[in-house]
């Protein structure tokens, strides 16, 4: 059996196994072969990390190009949308499960999207952002302050092809950009997420929506039959109640004379302060006039400069207390509770915002 360590008696010689049998080598004959083969082996790696930094360099300056391009356009709009009908919400999270506990997740998570097209959600959703805008903007998360802005976009899109709410979401994008202004200069305070340079182009957007709206012209639809005055006054006067805002009725009023004349009726600004005041409140503020009646008209703006009118939406959020799930009163949401709708509540915008204020 040949000896296959490096003899120390030897002069540096050593038995090496080979194709054609054992063989000795010298110690320089050793290292030369070791030196080829590591050269090889080195060249194979440099190959190898130069194809890998090649990789690299070439992803690297894609998402270069692709933050730049994002800084630069703000486009980014795909990832940060969301189809949940419901959500779960609890106030502390455990390892079992994470909860969205936050404004900015369930404002991101929710439907929103969808809910802008939906008639009945559309004045729901505005007087959401409308509140998120006032107060609520820095607490939302970078994601959920991009997906505000892409929503809000859509908002204003819909209102340019539909031509309606105009005056809602001229009022939204003014208490938007108020807010703004007086964030982005407490930038160095961390109040916004993101780079000043984005908020700036956000804020150019918005001025940019606010001349579309003032610039939009309402065509008059072609006449296809009656209108509303070929109605007999007493109908008239039965659809002007069904108007919440006294500024409708004002600007109704406007369209011609006959018009102009039913929406002085003193019984309609009585049963619209009624219904937006409580009778507190309308004894506070109480207008007579020379001949010793009330002056219902004028009291209704007095009272709206000092009090919140009632809010009413066709659909709102639901939230249920057995099973803390937040979903849209059409959405049938997994609940274990014997009768669902016992501990069910509908929420208003604002009750939306103070469930996640804890």
């Amino acid at each position: 059996m040949p000896f296959l360590g490096q003899d120390w008696r030897s002069p540096g010689q050593s038995w090496v196994k080979t194709e054609e049998g054992w063989k000795k080598t010298t110690a320089d004959d050793k290292n030369n072969n070791v030196s080829v083969q590591s050269f090889c082996k080195v060249e194979e790696e440099e190959e190898c990390f130069n194809k890998e930094n090649l990789l690299l360099s070439l992803s690297y300056d894609m998402a270069a190009k692709k933050r730049k391009k994002d800084l630069m356009n703000n486009n980014t709009k795909v990832p940060y949308f969301h189809r949940e009908k419901w959500i779960y919400v609890h106030k502390g999270s455990t390892k079992e499960r994470h909860g969205y506990c936050t404004l900015g997740e369930a404002f991101n998570r929710l439907d929103f999207c969808s809910a802008i097209n939906d008639t009945r959600r559309f004045n729901y959703v505005v007087r959401l952002l409308e509140l998120i805008a006032k107060s609520q903007l820095p607490s939302l998360s970078g994601v959920a302050q991009k997906n505000y802005m892409n929503i809000l976009e859509r908002v204003v899109q819909k209102v340019l092809d539909d031509q309606q709410n105009v005056r809602p979401i001229k009022e939204l994008l003014h208490t938007l950009y108020v807010s703004l202004c007086g964030l982005v200069q407490d930038m160095g305070k961390s109040v916004l997420v993101g780079n000043i340079n984005i908020w700036v182009h956000r804020m150019e957007n918005i001025l940019q929506w606010q001349q579309q709206l003032d610039n939009i012209q309402i065509n008059r639809p072609t006449s296809t039959g009656m209108t509303l005055t070929d109605l007999p006054a007493i109908l008239q006067l039965n659809i002007m109640q069904r108007l919440s805002d006294g500024r409708d009725l004002v600007s109704l009023g406007q369209v011609c004379p006959e018009l102009g004349i039913l929406t002085e009726d003193r019984l309609l600004w009585k049963k619209l302060c009624q219904y937006h005041f409580t009778d507190r409140q309308i004894r506070k503020r109480l207008m007579v006039s020379d001949k010793g009646h009330l002056e219902w008209k004028k009291m209704y703006f007095k009272l709206s400069r000092c009090y919140p009118h009632r809010e009413q939406y066709s659909d709102t959020l639901h939230f249920c207390t057995h099973c803390h799930i937040l979903f849209w009163k059409d959405t049938n949401h997994p609940c274990t509770a014997n009768n669902p709708e016992s501990c069910t509540s509908s929420l208003s915008p604002q009750d939306f915002i103070s469930l996640f204020n804890f």
